[in-house]
């Protein structure tokens, strides 16, 4: 392991060193680093989510930043037989995670079943309905934000879309990328913690719930491969629209994005194309779901992209990597994103996700760096 450290002019090559090799160590101020590169606590104090507190300093005149925390997580599917397993406490499967999620400030997360059954399934077994009691379990474990933009929550039709949207909006959960028609599922979220704003769009790429349109209830669709393909340049351009007025509005972009082939770590070419159209309307971070495993991360331009986090509560025992998910803890520094840390866990045989670490972890996490590029690809 080789230790850098350098004068402020110098810095920047410090970070590329360290960011080329995973054998490098570099002393910089936390001021100067990005999601590129991780940072090591000393005595317990994160440099990023605790700068006040971290017991290295530097003679700096900067003021202290603001530190606003996210937390993200994949495919939440609450029915089926999840739902048959805890019909006495829907929200069960969040308990494990519940507290760790709640401790930051804004959570998020893709919800992929309906909060009713108001209608004929549309996709047979596979139709996913949860039980409207979910939503104080969803509560409970911090949940601000739900991406609807997913094919499942069209499952039962469109007065049960009706009736989920209303269920959210009833229990103070705010929803993103489904909605009584096209203008609302357009619709972002923003999220205030102290002042900075962090701003939410998402789309669906994979089809089964009806794309929202002017008079009829759906998903904010962006067609793509290998579902809905080929890619739609009218709603790329549609939704590049929508993330660039939302770019002056906020201090941060989070794009939500249901995308992608099942069960494998590769992403398309489409999901790569999408993810730099976004960055360069403005997007910080975008962060995938749907192919129920893991895929890895990127840059696009600025932005961080996150291809898929897997399941976070599903009941697709029937691999090991369906079972294997990560969820992000993001640290912003005002207007900066400044880490976005994947945390893995493993769904147990009750389908809940509980935490992992040792061999386990690092198997899940290889799979990410795998199928990385730039400089989070794993290089040793």
């Amino acid at each position: 392991m080789r230790v850098l450290t350098t004068r402020d002019d110098r810095v920047g090559d410090v970070l590329r060193a360290v960011r080329e090799s995973p054998n490098v160590l570099g002393i910089v101020p936390a001021d100067a680093v990005d999601p590129r590169v991780r940072v090591l606590t000393v005595g317990g104090r994160d440099p990023l989510r605790e700068p006040q507190r971290y017991p290295l300093h530097t003679q700096s005149t900067r003021a202290l930043p603001e530190v606003t925390t996210v937390a993200a997580v994949g495919d939440i599917m609450l029915g089926r037989r999840v739902g048959a397993r805890h019909r006495a406490d829907p929200g069960a499967p969040l308990k494990p995670l519940a507290k760790r999620l709640a401790g930051a400030e804004i959570t998020v997360g893709n919800f992929e079943s309906t909060l009713s059954v108001d209608g004929s399934p549309t996709q047979g077994g596979d139709s996913f309905a949860a039980s409207p009691r979910v939503t104080s379990g969803l509560r409970a474990a911090g949940f601000d934000v739900l991406s609807l933009a997913n094919n499942h929550v069209g499952d039962f039709g469109d007065r049960a879309l009706r009736q989920t949207l209303a269920r959210f909006a009833r229990a103070k959960i705010d929803t993103v990328g489904a909605g009584r028609d096209l203008a609302q599922a357009r619709r972002p979220v923003i999220m205030k913690r102290g002042s900075v704003r962090v701003g939410f769009l998402a789309a669906d790429s994979i089809g089964e719930t009806p794309a929202a349109t002017r008079i009829r209830a759906g998903a904010n669709r962006l067609s793509m491969p290998p579902r809905t393909g080929p890619l739609d340049r009218a709603a790329l351009r549609r939704m590049t629209s929508d993330i660039r007025a939302l770019d002056k509005r906020v201090d941060v972009v989070v794009v939500m994005t249901h995308w992608g082939t099942q069960y494998t770590h590769r992403p398309e070419p489409s999901q790569r194309q999408a993810a730099k159209a976004f960055a360069d309307a403005g997007a910080d971070l975008v962060i995938g779901g749907h192919p129920h495993w893991v895929q890895g991360y990127e840059m696009a331009g600025s932005a961080v992209v996150v291809h898929s986090l897997g399941n976070f509560v599903f009941d697709m025992d029937f691999q090991t990597k369906t079972r294997e998910g990560v969820f992000l803890e993001i640290v912003l520094w005002g207007d900066r994103v400044k880490a976005v840390e994947p945390v893995p866990y493993v769904i147990d045989n009750s389908f809940a996700p509980r935490l992992v670490r040792g061999d386990r972890a690092n198997r899940i996490l290889a799979d990410i760096w795998r199928s990385s590029r730039g400089p989070f690809a794993l290089t040793s």
